[in-house]
């Protein structure tokens, strides 16, 4: 059987910047924002789709792979805000880049999604079944967002993809540990849109239709249920805390990246970031910090990367990678 590589990354966010500054109007701080969360700003879409921003960012990590869309046998994406309720994002993505021979659907994990849309990816290349497989995480936040509230500093707009190919080299996926916990689905949700609530006049009227958040389930879930996620993947596969190189986490915020490397025993200054440019673009942050850091050289053959994310659900997530 197979291991399966990264074989090449990108990633794409929209032009437009919005700084804290913005947020003084709820009540808000660049200082309060920055010292909570990590965020100095964040890119805000201004017509371009949640597809448009995947599509992007797949065209940059086919061009990475060497590869072209044709080459994909498979394309997913991981997203809370598809382009519509129905077809698939990933269909959309599918005619935008021209993948014509590729199979097409979405995975919805929010915040885990692409941990989640990478272990199916692997799956079908070790079973044989695709070669190719193209993993997207994307997602427009904005356009769930009640601007009106404090919680509207948290997201940004962004998508990262990977390319997934099979290899013989020593290299690649080494183990995910999945995990789901759906008594959690009410601390994280958009409560209107969908069969339980459908749309109306009284559903917009009570602007149901964006996303609402319990900041302190979140962040007690979140420091909790990855700290025990990664333990157990590092326990399963004999691999101390000290051999990882990097963590590529899902950005949340800085207190809860930073809680969850004092529990596991981890310097921070292995813990990658980007929140401070990007806030958490849900879907597309670990693919997008993974195409940072690769895009920046920081990773040398051999290196350890121990990936990591929570989402609404709660769904929740860990893999090891060897570089």
């Amino acid at each position: 059987m197979p291991n399966v590589f990264i074989k090449g990354t990108g990633s794409y966010a929209p032009e437009n910047t919005v700084k804290n500054s913005f947020f003084e109007k709820v009540g808000s701080s660049d200082e309060w924002i920055y010292d909570k969360l990590g965020i100095r700003e964040r890119r805000i879409s201004t017509g371009e789709t949640t597809s448009d921003l995947a599509s992007q960012a797949a065209l940059r990590a086919l061009e990475d792979a060497g590869l072209t869309a044709n080459d994909i046998d498979l394309l997913i994406v991981a997203t809370a805000t598809p382009d519509r309720l129905a077809p698939s994002c990933a269909c959309f993505v599918q005619d935008n880049i021209g993948a014509s021979k590729a199979v097409a659907f979405d995975i919805s994990a929010v915040c885990s999604g692409a941990l989640y849309t990478i272990t199916v990816g692997i799956q079908f290349i070790k079973s044989g079944m695709y070669k190719n497989v193209l993993v997207i995480g994307a997602d427009t936040f904005s356009t769930i967002t009640d601007w009106e509230r404090r919680d509207s500093v948290f997201f940004g707009d962004g998508a990262g993809a990977l390319v997934l190919s099979a290899t013989e080299e020593d290299k690649g996926f080494i183990d995910v540990l999945l995990h789901s916990d759906g008594t959690g689905k009410e601390h994280f949700t958009i409560p209107a849109g969908g069969s339980e609530k459908p749309t109306s006049e009284e559903t917009i009227k009570n602007r149901e239709h964006y996303f609402v958040m319990n900041g302190k389930e979140v962040y007690n879930t979140a420091v909790e249920v990855v700290p025990t996620c990664i333990n157990e993947i590092l326990q399963r596969n004999n691999i101390e805390i000290d051999a990882v190189d990097f963590m590529i986490p899902h950005q949340p915020s800085i207190r809860i990246l930073e809680e969850i490397a004092r529990r596991v025993g981890m310097p921070f200054e292995k813990v990658k970031t980007n929140m401070d440019r990007y806030a958490n673009t849900s879907g597309g942050t670990i693919p997008i910090v993974l195409d940072e850091t690769h895009k920046n050289g920081d990773f040398k053959p051999g290196d350890l990367l121990l990936f990591a994310a929570v989402g609404a659900g709660w769904t929740w997530g860990t893999a090891l990678y060897k570089w």
